[in-house]
């Protein structure tokens, strides 16, 4: 395997073994897993004592984020409870349909002044990189029973949904930097809607298929409690093979995939088979931030003073000002948009789009691109991490006051 060898899979194997033996004492201590494996990644391939050699050429590397990604897109629209959203879909239709496409048009003008030598097409690879927000990272607020269940229900659907439909975006904006969609015969922006197109037709099929299959051979009986999982996980990454297979869009078909196998999976039963799904995300999300520790983090030594000032833009004004601006009409106060607008913690999909276009992109150009991405992911999971349980306590001290 290209760029991963026996001694770095050891390596890491080891370090997740470490962390499971530890994990709650570190959770007690606020040391999350994406903190773990980032300072992990980054000790052991640039300490003193260097023990893993990874290239961000790698086959291997390169699969391991689309699969990662792939999988946290299934699992993210499988959870979505579509008949809960169906009536209260306002707030993240709006946040999804408005205030994603004006964060990633803000952060392309941003990225276009504070970011030396990059033209529109690498100024939207960063804008639309940094757009999705996380639901793991987002959890100390939407978990948190005290924040209003409208709120942490838009924000989850929010997050679970909006890498989803970044992705398309990235890609194509990644393509189009590195000079890939210039051969093609056909405009690049129909093969793009083509290769949309075949992801979600895949991702129908595939998930409501399987989906339908999986609830009748439950009720009969046919199916081994720890079968289900397994069915369910394989699933995911059907969706993606084949959408792929077919030159589709894998990410479009396994996010589709998700949506469709949890309309037609029953809520509860649905919880139960994604157990292994979202166990086998979680190893494969700590393996990206150790990839990210070790490959991306370096980038951040070429950052200037524009770097600095593009990642507080866009964790600040290019997020927030968008939330408002799609939250005019709904009702909601000023405490709960501003509130809405600052949690919005970038994690996992920000870093594989920014493992792939550090591996499509080459010299100057990958350098600002990658230190971009990686500051922005860095300062927010130190930011929102800070921030989440004062930014609660002030939340509901404001909506008391108003009440």
């Amino acid at each position: 395997m290209a760029g991963v060898d026996l001694e770095d899979v050891a390596v890491v194997a080891a370090c997740l073994i470490v962390w499971g033996l530890f994990s709650r004492r570190l959770e007690r201590w606020n040391i999350t897993p994406p903190i773990t494996f980032v300072v992990l990644g980054l000790a052991l391939a640039h300490g003193v004592f260097t023990l893993v050699s990874l290239e961000l050429d790698g086959e291997s590397v390169r699969t391991l984020a689309e699969l990662t990604l792939a999988l946290v897109l299934f699992s993210g629209a499988a959870g979505v409870n579509l008949p809960a959203l169906e009536h209260d879909a306002g707030v993240p239709a709006r946040l999804l349909g408005i205030g994603l496409p004006l964060c990633v048009l803000l952060g392309v003008l941003a990225a276009q002044v504070l970011l030396p030598g990059l033209d529109v097409w690498e100024a939207a690879v960063v804008a639309a990189a940094v757009a999705p927000t996380d639901a793991a990272l987002g959890e100390a607020v939407t978990a948190d029973p005290a924040v209003p269940e409208r709120l942490r229900r838009s924000l989850s659907v929010e997050s679970g949904l909006n890498d989803g439909l970044a992705t398309p975006v990235v890609l194509f904006c990644i393509a189009t930097a590195a000079g890939e969609t210039a051969n093609h015969a056909n405009p690049a922006w129909l093969s793009s809607a083509v290769d949309i197109l075949v992801g979600i037709a895949s991702g129908i099929v595939l998930g409501a298929g399987v989906g339908l299959l999986l609830r009748v051979a439950d009720r009969r009986g046919w199916t081994l409690e720890i079968a289900r999982g397994i069915v369910v996980l394989s699933l995911a990454l059907l969706t993606y093979a084949v959408a792929v297979h077919f030159d589709g869009n894998g990410f479009i078909g396994a996010f589709v995939g998700g949506l469709a196998f949890g309309a037609v999976f029953p809520g509860r039963s649905r919880d139960s088979v994604m157990e292994l799904d979202a166990q086998m995300g979680e190893v494969l999300s700590a393996l990206v931030w150790f990839l990210f520790g070790a490959l991306l983090v370096p980038f951040v030594l070429d950052a200037t003073v524009g770097t600095v000032l593009f990642v507080v833009l866009a964790l600040t004004v290019c997020r927030m000002l968008p939330v408002a601006l799609a939250l005019l009409g709904t009702g909601l106060g000023r405490p709960t948009v501003l509130f809405l607008g600052w949690f919005g913690p970038r994690g996992l999909a920000t870093v594989v789009f920014g493992l792939l276009a550090a591996e499509a992109l080459s010299g100057e150009v990958e350098k600002n691109v990658a230190a971009a991405i990686s500051l922005t992911v860095l300062v927010s999971v130190v930011a929102h991490g800070v921030t989440a349980q004062p930014g609660i306590r002030l939340l509901t001290r404001r909506l008391a006051s108003r009440a």
